[in-house]
This record gives structure tokens, sequence and C-alpha cells, in this order.
């Protein structure tokens, strides 16, 4: 008995002097933890702000050849009008309106906008390289600018379609058939049809100040293309389908 209590005496200074010991290594375990967290934090916002930049130089590249590119645009759209009301005048008179008509109106806009990009196919190249492996640490913003990256891949390696042979081939059907041509082609285009620059609002917080004056420009640039598009585009596209006699 009094070697138990004894040893049990003994046992009592030896238990707490671990459990000190274990509480010390915990703190410092947290300590280091706490340490680590904040270059891990410094790392994200270095590395968000890096994409950043990378992505706003390149989407003002992007935008500037486009800005340059108008000229060609236009031509190549005036081209897809003349070839259309050389080869198929009034290819569609006294076709329905309905849902077959719409694709074959969509087909038109996307032989349009791929004639026009077409225009600028190097840039887009370029811009997909330089932004297809940029990430943020806001996956949403990451999942938006790759979504848009991985659109415009496609429009600038899409083929234009020939509207007037899907045109004759529905006629020919008795407008009953669309030809698998047009649908592979709308399939294809209208889920990435893209305007050219994309400079979405969640990149705000990772912005410099000093990239204030590249963003405007960009901005303008973009609302140029936007115009053209609106204008341009818009005139074009009516002036086709009224050639062809097509009812959207």
């Amino acid at each position: 008995m009094i070697f138990t209590n004894f040893f049990a005496g003994a046992r009592r200074p030896a238990i707490a002097y671990a459990v000190l010991v274990r509480r010390a290594r915990v703190i410092f375990m947290l300590a280091v933890m706490a340490a680590l967290a904040i270059p891990a934090a410094a790392w994200a916002t270095s590395g968000d702000e890096a994409s950043t930049q990378k992505y706003i130089q390149a989407d003002y590249a992007l935008v500037q050849v486009g800005g340059a590119k108008l000229g060609a645009a236009r031509a190549a759209l005036r081209t897809v009008r003349s070839q259309i009301e050389g080869e198929c005048p009034r290819a569609a008179a006294e076709s329905p309106q309905n849902p077959d008509s719409t694709q074959l109106s969509d087909e038109i806009i996307g032989a349009m906008v791929t004639n026009a990009y077409h225009t600028a196919v190097p840039a887009g190249e370029a811009f997909v390289r330089a932004t297809q492996g940029l990430r943020w640490s806001n996956h949403r913003l990451t999942s938006t600018i790759q979504s848009y990256v991985a659109k415009l891949k496609v429009l600038i390696g899409l083929a234009p379609p020939n509207v007037c042979a899907d045109v004759r081939a529905w006629v020919a059907s008795d407008y009953q058939t669309l030809p698998a041509s047009t649908v592979r082609f709308d399939a294809q285009f209208m889920p990435n049809w893209v305007a050219i620059g994309e400079l979405p609002g969640s990149l705000a917080p990772y912005e410099r100040s000093s990239e204030k004056a590249v963003l405007h420009r960009a901005v303008a640039l973009e609302e140029q293309l936007t115009e053209f598009e609106a204008g341009d585009g818009v005139e074009t596209w009516g002036n086709i389908m009224n050639a062809l006699v097509l009812n959207p």
C-alpha cells in the first residue's frame, strides 16, 4: 500500500507534465497553421491579381484587333449578302414561318458572324492561348471566364455554312425536313455565340488602379464592336432574309 501511494504520488507530477507538453504542442501547431495561413491568403490575392492582369491585357489585345478589323468585317458581311443574293434569290419564296425557318435564320446569322470573325482568327487564337489556363480563387469567376474562352474558341474554328444549299434542300423537302448540315451548324453556333471582348464585373476586386486606362479603352472598343453588330449586322441580316423571302 505504501509503495502504491508512493508511485501514485510520483505519477501525478509526471501526468501533469505530459498534459502540459501536449497542450504546448497543440498551441505550437495552431500557431504554425495560423502563420502558414497568412502567406496562403497573400498568395491567393497575388495569384488572382496576376490572372486578372493577364486577362485584361489579352482582352484588350483582342478588341484592339477587332476594332482595327471593322472594315474587313463589313466587307465580309457584304460578301455574304452578295453571294446569297447572286446564288439563290427568292429561294425560300412562299415558305412557311415555323421552327425550321427560324433555324435557317439562325444559320444566316451564323454565316455572317463566322465570316466576320474569320477576319481576325490569329488574334482570337492568341487570346485563347493566353487565357485558357487562367484561374482565380473565385471559382465562379474562373467558370465564367473559361466558358467565354471555350465559346470563342469554337466560333473562330467554325466553318461558315452554305446557306443557299441548305435553303434549297429545305425547299426540296417541301419544307418538311431541315438538312443535317443546318441542324449540325446551329447546334455548334448558337450555344457558343459570344461577342468579341468580355470583361465580367466580378473581375473588379482584383483589378489594379494602374489598369484603369486599359480597361477604359477596352470597354470603349467593345461598345464600338457592339454598335457594329447592332447596325451593320442587323441590316445585313434583314437584307439577306428579304433576298431569300425567308420568314424568321
